[in-house]
Parts: C-alpha cells; sequence; structure tokens
C-alpha cells in the first residue's frame, strides 16, 4: 500500500503480534495507557461475541472493514493480536510492528493460568494447538509463519525477546520514535 493510503488508515498505529500466552495484550494495554490511546483486540474483531467464547469467525470482508473502522477512528491505536491474513489495507496499516516472543514453556502457563482465571477451567485443545506454534504444525499461527510475515511487512517491526517485565519492555519501545 502507498505511504499516503497507509497514513490515511493509521496515523501511528502500533500492531503487538506474537504467539497465544506471549504477553500482547498485557503489553498494548500498557504501550496504550503511556500513549494515552485505546487498544483494540483483534480477536474481538475476528470472533463474533459467542458463549462460550471464540467459536465462530468473522469473515474476512467483514473483519477487514471493522478493523479498518477501528484504524480510522484511532488512528494512534495500540492492536494486540494477528493480522496474518486480513488483507494488505490492514496488514501494512501499522507505524511499526512489535512481536514478542517467550518461550513456549512460559506460554503455557500463561495459558493455563489465564484460562483458569477467565474461564474456571483450561481448554485442552486450545492448549494443544498453542503448543505447536515453535514446531509450526498448529493451523493459523506459527512461529514460521509469523517470521515470514513480519519480513514482508513495510514499516519497521521491533522484536522482544523472551519474559521481560512489562515495565522493561516499554522503557526498551521508547527508544523507537514511532512506540513512544
Amino acid at each position: 500500500m502507498p505511504g499516503a493510503a497507509r497514513d490515511r488508515l493509521a496515523a501511528m498505529a502500533v500492531l503487538i503480534t506474537g504467539a497465544a500466552g506471549s504477553g500482547t495484550s498485557t503489553l498494548a494495554r500498557a504501550l496504550a495507557d503511556r500513549r494515552g490511546t485505546v487498544r483494540v483486540e483483534a480477536d474481538d474483531i475476528y470472533w463474533y461475541a459467542t458463549v462460550p467464547p471464540f467459536t465462530t469467525k468473522r469473515p474476512a470482508a467483514e473483519r477487514q472493514l471493522l478493523m479498518a473502522a477501528r484504524l480510522r477512528a484511532d488512528p494512534n491505536a495500540v492492536v494486540a493480536g494477528s493480522v496474518m491474513g486480513w488483507g494488505d489495507e490492514i496488514e501494512n496499516a501499522f507505524a511499526a510492528i512489535v512481536f514478542v516472543y517467550v518461550d513456549r514453556r512460559t506460554r503455557l502457563a500463561r495459558l493455563r493460568q489465564r484460562e483458569q482465571a477467565r474461564y474456571g477451567r483450561v481448554n485442552r485443545a486450545f492448549l494443544a494447538w498453542a503448543a505447536r506454534y515453535d514446531a509450526g504444525t498448529a493451523p493459523g499461527r506459527s512461529l514460521s509463519r509469523h517470521r515470514a510475515w513480519l519480513a514482508a511487512r513495510t514499516c519497521p517491526v521491533v522484536e522482544l525477546s523472551g519474559a521481560m517485565r512489562v515495565a522493561e519492555q516499554c522503557e526498551t519501545l521508547a527508544r523507537y520514535a514511532a512506540l513512544r
């Protein structure tokens, strides 16, 4: 997408992406607070609100329209999650992308804790899917697919690796003008 078109869609929007359990939502919340802007969860757009949650996907065209509208309404938004496969208008709409990588063991422990706290039980199928991220055998997101997708982006990509404290992540990101 040409730079002018991207700027019209999202002036300084930032995407925080990574595997489930890597801390993208937590970092996005902290970064949005620091920037005085809104946080958008990609999953809230990707999935219809259902009980139980995460059972019905929105069609791709509807997701694209909803995300484009959110980015136009909040051009400095911090988006948490994955937008892989959402089309060039969305995928290249960001001033910067932060890729958060945390080891498998830490991610799975976080997911178990989160699932238990949110739902009172752990979804074993979800954990099994999340466990395959590094090996690349899970459908959808995988480390290799994520890295290939990141390499094709038109904006700067910053990688945060390891289970860092959120404050430390924010301090690291403050070095980049587009992430302040």
